[in-house]
């Protein structure tokens, strides 16, 4: 057994005594600094654990989490810089006073000695701040942070002010490299945070003296602040993306259920705002809100109400109340939260609370969606953002379905106006044939006055429907051909070929009688004998194809690419009955229904277009 030289034992020859001297105060010095470095360690753990307390309060608050959805500008820059900066100055107050190599579990600390220091984790709110909020954050968070560092005084007084601010910088720009992720992950900001406590050692060796004692203040708070400090930043970025996702998760359940509330009463409300469609709403939204009573009125009266107080809310009644007046005028959703916002003077109404849901169309309110509570304390937040995206998607999908009425109407009124200037372009041409024939034959122009007559009785029919079949369209340009052979005697003749079995494919009416009034005018105009007109409709799949051919004198190169697109200026006429036929299949059909024309290599020209098959 030997004693080391240290307590007072002679080295013995050889220095043998000597080494396990060294040995023994090494193993002493490393087991007593080991002591002190763990239970530095577990007090700072301690001081961040109610930080982090406050920290997931601050997770609860709607303001903070709004705070975290705003884009980082000018005016929310401060804001963050304070707030975080804040939680730097919270975090140093809950450090650990350090005095040579011995430590004071104080909280609180107002002011140092010079010869004192403190292990904080200041350094974490200026972390968090910069990985939020970019450099401008970061850095002022830093300077906050820093300078109440320096108000402290110690030995790490300088230090402390210099490397919150570079701190909060150097985390802001690193930053930017994670910016697809709303909040970085806790395994990169843990990695991150370890650089933050190293770089404040780093000032404290340059800065700090003397500097045997700021060597030893580093070999005792380095580890535990590198520590403490890194897993802090770690589990307040896990907290922050826990609250952001549960806020995700609720307004997506809460969409989900506006959608499918929003599904269910779209239907009635399309069919217009009566009696019987609000009845139907309103049970459909009793049912799926949950709520003690839903009410339904358009902009005068209630249509229906269901549930509690179906007794005495009756249909009919008049809207007097103030509340429901102002959701009217603004379109905004309002909040009644006591009896007096009801207007009911019932004694044994049990409705105590009720949110009023606008429905707009247009930017107009043509009505209210009632919903009623037994408490105020019913209508949380989610019941008002419920309601309000419900205002927002009624109102959106019936101000589309307006617009959807208002564009089939004006297709319409487009379509009937192409075809009244169709048909008088035809009766000019042959009023003046009669005109003409008045002279020369008069039983003739008789016969043509009584065949335009069946013509335009025929016509009046067919022009009150958008589409006629194939077969009324035939037998349509048989009655003017009957008066086209009148005009032009053996001038030409006309072949019809139609395949069976399409006979009942829709057309819009008038189609043939312009593009076979077109190749007689234009087309065949030179011809005194021998012209002809073929008329051919094929199935082709789910399509007809109609081709209309004569042997004229074809199309002249510089107008083939105008013909149906534009109405064309010609000695002869403007072409505006084939422009309108063109207008109209691509109305109806698309532009795969346009007319297409090309000329014959034999002579004359070719007008194909083809339409689809509707079931």
């Amino acid at each position: 057994m030997f004693v080391p030289p240290a307590f007072g034992v002679k080295k013995e020859a050889g220095g043998r005594f000597e080494n396990y001297s060294i040995i023994l105060t090494n193993f002493l010095a490393w087991k007593n600094g080991g002591d002190s470095l763990e239970t530095l360690t577990l007090l700072l753990f301690e001081r961040m654990g109610i930080l982090l307390m406050f920290t997931f309060i601050l997770t609860r608050i709607p303001l903070f989490r709004q705070l975290l959805d705003r884009e980082v500008r000018v005016r929310t820059a401060l804001s963050f810089s304070l707030l975080f900066g804040l939680f730097g100055v919270a975090g140093t107050y809950a450090g650990v006073l350090v005095k040579g190599t011995s430590f004071l579990p104080s909280f609180w600390i107002f002011h140092l000695e010079p010869d004192e220091s403190i292990a904080h984790a200041g350094l974490v709110g200026v972390v968090i701040g910069g990985l939020l909020g970019g450099p401008v954050v970061g850095v002022g968070a830093g300077l906050l942070t820093g300078l109440h560092l320096y108000s402290l005084g110690g030995m790490t007084a300088l230090s402390g002010c210099v490397s919150a601010p570079i701190t909060g910088l150097l985390v802001g720009f690193v930053a930017r490299f994670f910016t697809e992720e709303r909040v970085i992950s806790p395994a990169k900001s843990l990695f991150i945070g370890m650089f933050a406590p190293i770089l404040l050692m780093g000032m404290i060796l340059i800065f700090s003296t003397p500097p045997d004692a700021a060597r030893t203040l580093v070999n005792i708070i380095g580890i535990p602040m590198v520590l403490t400090n890194s897993i802090s930043i770690a589990i307040f970025t896990t907290m922050i993306r826990v609250a952001l996702k549960e806020e995700e998760r609720s307004a997506a359940i809460e969409t989900e259920r506006a959608l499918k509330i929003a599904e269910l009463i779209l239907p009635h409300l399309k069919l217009g705002l009566t009696p019987q469609t609000a009845r139907a709403a309103a049970q459909l939204l009793l049912k799926e809100l949950k709520a003690a009573a839903v009410a339904v009125s358009d902009t005068e009266q209630i249509l229906a109400h269901v549930g509690i107080g179906a007794d005495h809310h009756l249909p009919g009644e008049r809207i007097k109340a103030d509340l429901a007046r102002r959701a009217l005028l603004t379109g905004q959703v309002q909040v009644g939260l006591s009896r007096e916002h009801i207007n009911c003077r019932h004694p044994a109404c049990g409705l105590a609370a009720l949110l009023i849901v606008p429905v707009n169309q247009a930017g107009r309110s043509v009505g209210l969606l009632k919903l009623y509570f037994k408490r105020p304390q019913q209508i949380r937040k989610v019941e008002e953002v419920l309601a309000q995206g419900l205002s927002n998607l009624i109102s959106n999908q019936l101000t589309l379905a307006l617009a959807e009425r208002i564009t089939g109407l004006m297709k319409d009124a487009e379509l009937r106006m192409l075809q009244a200037q169709i048909h008088p372009h035809f009766l000019f041409n042959t009023l003046n044939s009669i005109v003409t024939l008045i002279r020369v034959n008069p039983d003739l122009a008789r016969h043509m006055t009584i065949q335009l007559a069946v013509f335009l009785r025929m016509n009046l029919k067919m022009t009150s429907a958008q589409l006629v079949s194939i077969e009324q369209e035939l037998s349509h340009l048989n009655a003017y051909l009957e008066i086209v052979r009148i005009r032009f005697a053996e001038q030409f003749t006309v072949s019809c070929e139609v395949e069976s079995g399409i006979e009942h494919v829709m057309i819009p009416p008038g189609t043939f009688q312009p593009l076979v009034e077109n190749s007689i005018l234009h087309g065949l105009k030179e011809k005194t004998c021998g012209g002809f007109i073929r008329i051919a409709l094929r199935r082709r799949q789910e399509r007809v194809e109609v081709l209309v051919e004569d042997n004229g004198t074809g199309i002249p190169p510089e107008i083939l690419d105008q013909l149906g697109e534009m109405p064309v200026s010609r000695t002869e006429g403007n072409g505006i009955g084939v422009h309108n036929v063109n207008q109209r299949l691509i109305s109806l059909f698309g532009p795969d229904a346009r007319l297409r024309f090309a000329n014959r290599a034999e002579g004359g020209c070719q007008i194909r277009f083809s339409i689809p098959i509707m079931k």
